[in-house]
């Protein structure tokens, strides 16, 4: 297994969800985090982990391709990419704006979806964590593979649990090959301090349940040798306990 850690850069969020990059604004107020898809190579699969903000470059290119590219790795080779919710710096990377619209950024990987997340996502309308335009564009493409079960398995490596906490519906993923296991808890675990301190963050929907789960993560981490994938972490990409 070969963890890729693509990050789009470290970032500013304002009340209502505006992002900045976080080099020329150090003193902008707001929540200060890392955005960090991963890509997980496997023996059978090119595996993303979320696909971020969708943020370009100076000329034009998402962020998340161009670090891809530095990999020797096009975006037509990822098979899946994995979901774990729905708000806009997870997702919008997905796509790709054009003259005629929005278009896959992965073309040929199949898009996994949480329906419940999904229905969630449309209950909130108005809520800013959510960019409506390219949701509504998004669950539109022919490649998306809807989900509503609460746990189970996409293949033999891939491992899924809706778990809720920062959204109703949030869902971790775990990747096992070759005795090794890579976890993403989102943004339930996004950051190492949050294993540091067992805080109830008022950003998470159901923050004491999102505490809950990170307590009982470190404990299965240590004893299982995780590799935790920290999506927001400002300096730190994979952890090991």
């Amino acid at each position: 297994m070969k963890i890729i850690p693509i990050k789009e850069g470290n970032f500013i969020a304002d009340q209502s969800k505006n992002f900045k990059i976080l080099e020329g604004n150090p003193d902008s107020k707001g929540i200060k985090m890392s955005i960090r898809p991963f890509l997980i190579i496997t023996e059978n699969e090119y595996i993303l982990l979320d696909t971020g903000l969708g943020w370009k470059n100076n000329e034009g290119e998402l962020i998340i391709n161009e670090v891809l590219e530095k990999e020797n790795i096009q975006n037509t080779q990822i098979t899946k990419v994995l979901l774990s919710h729905l708000h806009k710096d997870h997702i919008n990377g997905t796509l790709v704006r054009t003259d005629s619209g929005f278009e896959s950024n992965f073309p040929n990987a199949k898009i996994y979806i949480q329906k419940r997340e999904l229905d969630f996502a449309f209950e909130s309308l108005g809520n800013p964590s959510f960019d409506f335009e390219i949701l509504e564009a998004l669950i539109q493409q022919p490649n998306i593979v809807w989900m509503d079960d609460d746990q189970g398995k996409i293949n033999n490596e891939i491992y899924y649990e809706v778990v809720g906490g920062h959204t109703p519906f949030l869902q971790v993923f775990k990747i096992v090959e070759n005795n090794e296991i890579a976890f993403y808890g989102a943004d339930n675990l996004p950051q190492e301090s949050y294993l540091k301190y067992h805080v109830a963050y008022k950003s998470d929907f159901d923050s004491k349940k999102a505490m809950q789960l990170r307590i009982k993560w470190q404990k299965e981490a240590i004893e299982n040798n995780w590799k935790i994938l920290l999506y927001h972490d400002l300096e730190k990409s994979i952890l090991q306990l």
